[in-house]
């Protein structure tokens, strides 16, 4: 690395396996692990490494104290149904939504539950997520439904009671994934309850490699 003029900031880690239940103590103590024997195998070799980054969404309130110099959670600026359901977070930090409308309903018949399509599908939603979850994505203020089914452009909402939303009604969505959502658009709303009081533009859109 010295002869090409490179210097050494730090090492990094992401615990992913703290996105399951339960795991997120565990995962935060094997990357405070894993970054302090980087750090001392580095310092035998002569390096120095003032940088130890670490951090996931899930786990970063368990972060070990003498473990990482610097944290990297994502998720946790806007919170997902992932982080809901994994009981990291309460409903009322979440702090994105997808709006979308109800276009079809059907009432409960014989052993089919009632259920509504709205036009979310996988282009805004997207069909990232974890094996344990219920579902796509939660109902703001209707958390008892689950999106069980998503077409490109269409939504499956298994829905909590017989009182169906009627057609129409357009009800707000919270992603499963909120990172892929987001990367999803181009742009995003900012609001102070009804009233859309900024537009903050999606800087990595398209960046994918």
């Amino acid at each position: 690395m010295r002869d090409r003029n490179m210097v050494l900031r730090g090492v990094f880690t992401f615990p992913g396996h703290s996105n399951a239940p339960g795991e997120h103590t565990n995962a935060a103590e094997d990357e405070a692990r894993t970054l302090k024997a980087a750090e001392r195998y580095l310092h035998e070799a002569g390096f120095g490494v003032p940088v130890l980054s670490g951090g996931s969404s899930p786990s970063v309130l368990a972060t070990v104290a003498d473990g990482a110099t610097e944290i990297r959670p994502g998720v946790y600026i806007f919170g997902d149904a992932t982080q809901y359901e994994l009981g990291r977070i309460d409903i009322d930090e979440i702090a994105l939504t997808v709006v979308t409308t109800v276009v079809s309903r059907q009432e409960a018949h014989q052993d089919a539950p009632a259920r509504v399509i709205v036009d979310a599908g996988s282009k805004i939603l997207a069909a990232d997520r974890a094996s344990w979850a219920t579902g796509y994505g939660r109902v703001l203020g209707h958390l008892n439904a689950r999106i069980t089914a998503l077409s490109e452009h269409h939504g499956t909402i298994i829905w909590d009671s017989d009182d169906l939303p009627e057609l129409g009604t357009r009800l707000q969505v919270i992603p499963h994934h909120v990172c892929v959502a987001v990367n999803l658009v181009d742009e995003v709303y900012v609001c102070d309850g009804e009233n859309i009081i900024d537009t903050w533009r999606v800087g990595a859109r398209g960046m994918n490699s």
